[in-house]
């Protein structure tokens, strides 16, 4: 299984009835959650924004003339939109992550790979402590990116970079948590890193995509979950066994 194929397997998926409700309610608790944080203090974070950009680029720029104060004001809210979307789409992810990933593995395996061992490498814990983890990482990435943000043609580049590295981080641990034992699950990670970047790469994509947006949790989480399972088919029975258990007919 392919990166392609896995995506077909998520979009058609998707919207089977078992997998709609997860498609809607971590998106829009995610929405209320950080829509009221913006009606609380979006008007204070740009203003405070502003007086920091301003205090980086008068210095830097004072030979402009220029009215520094509504040139920074804008900016502010251009970055506060983009650092919004991915917020809203990451809080999605890991509600999703923590409260309906075990449902979606459940159905694909049972579609799937009925008889693949479960060898449980993954717990509850370990998902939840990976989902903050990949958080933290997150955040951590987006302050060394600071520096950066004072390059205009950067803005829509940052927050994608580290949505790619928080979506892979955030979804493979349960992808794979319920089958692989913990050696599997770190091969895996390793050798298949390019496809796994490639699939959260364009999941952060999709993230900037109006109403599509609502469709990408579930769309990639099934993704990530038909992918990674298939890797490790792969790992334990090779090319010819992988046929066979991918069709549901596995051996006993």
């Amino acid at each position: 299984m392919n990166v392609l194929g896995a995506l077909g397997y998520g979009l058609i998926n998707a919207f089977h009835p078992r997998m709609l409700w997860l498609m809607v309610w971590p998106m829009l608790v995610s929405l209320v959650i950080w829509g009221v944080v913006a009606v609380v203090a979006w008007m204070r974070l740009a203003m405070s924004l502003a007086a920091i950009l301003k205090e980086w680029l008068e210095p830097a720029l004072g030979f402009i003339r220029l009215d520094f104060g509504d040139a920074t004001l804008i900016a502010a809210h251009v970055i506060l939109f983009l650092l919004f979307v991915p917020l809203v789409y990451v809080t999605a992810l890991f509600i999703l992550g923590v409260f309906g990933m075990q449902k979606m593995v459940n159905y694909v395996a049972e579609r799937s790979f009925a008889e693949v061992e479960r060898r449980h490498g993954g717990t509850v814990a370990g998902s939840i402590g990976n989902g903050f983890a990949a958080l933290g990482g997150m955040l951590g990435l987006l302050v060394l990116s600071l520096p950066l943000w004072l390059i205009p043609p950067l803005w829509p580049l940052i927050p994608l970079a580290v949505l790619t590295w928080g979506n892979q981080r955030l979804l493979r641990y349960d992808a794979l948590a319920e089958h692989a034992d913990k050696d599997e699950m770190a091969r895996i990670f390793r050798e298949r890193r390019a496809s796994l970047y490639t699939l959260g790469f364009l999941l952060a994509l999709l993230a900037f995509v109006p109403l599509v947006q609502f469709l990408g949790p579930v769309v990639f989480g099934l993704a990530f979950i038909r992918y990674l399972l298939g890797t490790l088919i792969e790992l334990r029975y090779g090319g010819h066994a992988h046929k066979e258990l991918a069709g549901g007919n596995a051996p006993p």
